[in-house]
């Protein structure tokens, strides 16, 4: 079981007069992972708060600050328990049949993650993008082997450095510059992915810290990968791994764009700074 704490603060030059806020800080539950609690506290307390599921199913939250204020914190607190996840099924599925597969909508798991396909807000469809993937996806190799030597890859071929770069750095300069943050590496292999019309999605949410862990004092991300007949696959470019118990799964969808855990717009302010801390605890 996992108490994760993520508390995120804006400071402001200058007062705000009203803001509108959108968060998404509540983990999915899933077969293999179970929320049993989560609160949300904003300070100053807001005017209004709404609670809904977004398109992609992910719980989200909205609400609006209509006091003068200089600071804004909110405050995520859940506890959460994951499985130990099941051993992935073998599939000596090529990644041209996959694509194939998808592309035909096979059937209705394939259908649904053909939209996953296409270029999205923060990953666009670079022509540098499909001769990076062809590395790792040679003719007739299997879609889960090609996918975890992309991986592997990022993982070797990039520097994980929090300073290089924001997430508003372009994913050309990612490629060229090979160095970035998690969010960097999982929209570069989504890209890659993508290139080739296979299905990829970005993965929100929190890793467990340990001894060789990156990301784990903030925000993680990682992907998933669509395999016909098996499902969709996680990986974690950033750390090298497969995303199992030590991986909470706050949410998902085309890019970071869809799940931002925090993002509105105010009325005042001026510049802002922004602090971000995420606790990862394992509790009985």
């Amino acid at each position: 079981m996992f108490e994760v704490i993520h508390t995120t603060q804006f400071s402001y030059e200058a007062p705000v007069t009203r803001c509108l806020n959108q968060v998404h800080l509540t983990p999915r539950t899933f077969p293999g992972q179970t929320v049993y609690q989560s609160t949300l506290v904003i300070d100053p307390a807001p005017a209004t708060f709404q609670h809904r599921k977004d398109y992609f199913g992910n719980d989200t939250a909205t609400f609006a600050v209509i006091e003068q204020h200089d600071k804004l914190t909110a405050t995520a607190t859940s506890l959460v328990k994951v499985e130990k996840r099941p051993l992935i099924p073998k599939s000596s599925l090529s990644w041209e049949e996959a694509r194939d597969q998808i592309s035909a909508a096979a059937d209705d798991s394939c259908l649904e993650a053909s939209e996953f396909i296409y270029s999205s807000p923060f990953v666009p469809a670079l022509k540098d993008l499909a001769p990076f993937a062809a590395v790792s996806f040679k003719p007739g190799c299997s879609l889960l082997a090609a996918a975890s030597d992309l991986s592997q890859r990022i993982y070797k071929e990039f520097k994980y450095d929090p300073k290089a770069t924001s997430i508003e750095a372009p994913l050309g300069d990612v490629l060229r510059n090979k160095h970035g943050v998690c969010q960097d590496f999982a929209h570069l292999m989504i890209g890659a992915c993508r290139s080739l019309r296979l299905a990829a999605r970005y993965v929100s949410g929190y890793v467990k810290s340990g001894p060789k862990v990156q990301g784990a004092q903030a925000s993680h991300a990682w992907v998933s990968v669509f395999v016909p007949e098996i499902g969709w696959v996680a990986f974690d470019p950033t750390n090298n791994v497969m995303p199992a118990e030590n991986h909470v799964t706050l949410a998902w969808g085309r890019d970071y764009g869809d799940v931002t855990p925090v993002k509105g717009v105010t009325l005042g302010g001026g510049l802002q700074t922004v602090e971000v801390e995420v606790y990862v605890n394992l509790v009985q």
